[in-house]
């Protein structure tokens, strides 16, 4: 079942809209209907957002530390003496 509904494009919009309606043979609805089936969902943009920073080993400490915003200046003067005593 489609709902019938009326919306406001700006000039630009409207021209793209019809240039891609055209490239696609479809209708103006149709690409409108696409982007919006295929545009993702505010949930799904942070799960992906969270997948790829835990995939990139970004926002936590690989040693598993939790304050280290805190500590920092300690923990790097630690990685500091560490690397001082291996030489």
């Amino acid at each position: 079942m489609m709902i019938r509904t009326q919306i406001q494009l700006t000039k630009e919009q409207a021209e793209k809209a019809k240039r891609l309606a055209a490239e696609r043979g479809v209708s103006m609805a149709e690409v409108i209907r696409e982007l919006i089936d295929h545009a993702p969902e505010q949930e799904d943009r942070a799960a992906r957002f969270a997948r790829a920073l835990a995939a990139a080993g970004l926002g936590r400490d690989v040693e598993g530390k939790t304050d280290v915003s805190v500590n920092h200046d300690k923990y790097l003067a630690d990685i500091y003496e560490e690397d001082l005593r291996k030489r």
